[in-house]
């Protein structure tokens, strides 16, 4: 009698859980929710310093000067101008003209930066001012204000009216182009916003027309300011008996160029700190545009 051999089943062995897969989904938010490392950020700061041309500049200047490349008559070395500046400030002659000079560009901003904000105003904020006011105002703007130092002199004499005058023009259209520019840029909605609350018209240039033509009005100051230097420096070359101009032009009937150079850094150097007295304002009064950002 044959019996049949039934084929033997195949053995299973039980996995323990701990060894099972893990769903996929779970798997992918694991590695989702691992930390990740924060991307490395490039330096800001530039390669070399800022200063490093400009010292190289006077390195050359100073060894051209020293070989006689460049002649004593034609431009003093720069330790010779050090020890000019030095001079000059030990005697008083630099700080009384620097005091006269500081004088004329204060009057001058005061006026300037008056006209240009109230015109700037009056043509923004109203349609039948701009229609009257924009147009002499422009063609005033395109003249070159320099070139009104002949009619300034006939006109009034050629004491300091005519200089301050000239710094005032020199800062007034900047300032009326930015502002003028400012209020028109005004955001419509927040305007309708203030109607709607029942501010004042009063109310509304001053918290939502004055707000925005902020920005761009500091930039106009700095242009501004940018324009009263080099107006100060030309209209102090016109019959000035005091001031940085005064001390200039008498070292260029001496043929001093130390001290024509110790007047023009003092200059630049003025120009540099107005400029950056306003950047101070901008980052202290437009603090809100950081916050909206």
């Amino acid at each position: 009698m044959s019996t049949s051999v039934l084929p033997a089943r195949p053995r299973t062995t039980s996995r323990p859980r701990d060894l099972e897969p893990t769903n996929s989904t779970g798997a992918a938010a694991d590695v989702a929710a691992a930390p990740t490392a924060p991307p490395t950020q490039r330096s800001r700061r530039p390669p070399v310093p800022r200063w490093a041309s400009l010292a190289a500049v006077v390195a050359l200047w100073q060894l051209a000067s020293a070989t006689g490349i460049l002649p004593a008559d034609k431009l003093a070395a720069p330790s010779t101008i050090a020890i000019t500046a030095w001079r000059l400030i030990g005697s008083g002659e630099l700080g009384s003209a620097l005091l006269v000079s500081s004088g004329r560009i204060a009057f001058g901003l005061l006026f300037g930066l008056t006209a240009g904000v109230v015109l700037g105003l009056v043509s923004g904020l109203s349609r039948w001012a701009d229609a009257l006011l924009d147009p002499p105002v422009q063609a005033l703007r395109t003249l070159p204000h320099l070139g009104l130092i002949p009619l300034f002199i006939l006109w009034f004499g050629i004491d300091e009216t005519p200089k301050i005058l000239l710094i005032a023009l020199g800062v007034a259209f900047p300032v009326y182009l930015a502002i003028h520019s400012g209020v028109r840029e005004a955001d419509p909605k927040l305007l309708e916003a203030a109607r709607v609350l029942g501010f004042t018209r009063r109310q509304r240039i001053w918290h939502v027309s004055l707000p925005a033509a902020l920005p761009q009005g500091l930039v106009g100051l700095r242009q501004g300011l940018g324009m009263a230097w080099l107006s100060l420096i030309v209209g102090e070359q016109v019959n000035a008996s005091a001031g940085l101009g005064y001390l200039i032009n008498n070292a260029r009937d001496f043929l001093q160029t130390d001290v024509i150079v110790v007047g023009l850094v003092v200059y630049a150097v003025l120009g540099l700190l107005t400029d950056a007295l306003v950047r101070a304002i901008e980052r202290r009064a437009l603090t809100w545009r950081g916050v909206q950002r």
